[in-house]
């Protein structure tokens, strides 16, 4: 008994409880993991890790985003003093890397946003000026896709669902506002 009572004006006097320890202890595994290593640095989102260039006597470094399994970016490093050895990574060559990473994804995406992602202006017979958008959204069990008009206003005027493999050119979209914007297939 005279252990606990002990205890207890520890606590009190201290000002200690659990619930601020345990989450204390939480967030540290939220918390991205840092590494400063001469061949590979972190900082948690980003890792760089320089690699023997399997083609040639040079080095190179890959970029990977955490999560992934394949690197966004794999370049020429540059060698070290001694001619052998890759030289080490720095703060600034990090940061570059990241940048340069960066780039590529976004440019992937814009990519990949254009492949799915298309818009063509037509003028139909009676000289109403339309934008004509298809739009493809990819997935595992099935692609689908949107063909929608709109007005010069942005006023959507049809939408209608086609298959992922339609094209679209100005002349099928001409097609389509002449046929009264019926469902293609």
């Amino acid at each position: 008994m005279q252990g606990a009572a002990v205890w207890a004006y520890a606590l009190r006097l201290f000002s200690v409880s659990p619930a601020p320890m345990t989450d204390a202890l939480a967030n540290t595994f939220d918390a991205p993991e840092t590494l400063q290593e001469p061949r590979r640095w972190s900082d948690g989102h980003w890792t760089a890790q320089v690699i023997k260039n399997e083609d040639d006597d040079g080095w190179a470094v890959s970029m990977t985003l955490r999560g992934e399994a394949e690197p966004a970016l794999v370049g020429p490093w540059t060698m070290g003093r001694d001619k052998k050895n890759p030289k080490p990574l720095d703060v600034s060559a990090f940061h570059t890397l990241v940048k340069t990473a960066s780039e590529v994804l976004r440019r992937h995406e814009q990519q990949l946003h254009a492949q799915l992602n298309k818009n063509v202006r037509i003028t139909t017979a009676e000289g109403q000026r339309l934008r004509v958008a298809l739009a493809i959204v990819p997935d595992e069990e099935g692609a689908t896709a949107t063909l929608s008009a709109q007005d010069e206003l942005g006023e959507e005027l049809a939408r209608v669902s086609v298959p992922p493999t339609f094209k679209l050119t100005p002349a099928s979209a001409a097609a389509w506002a002449e046929g009264g914007f019926q469902r293609v297939r």
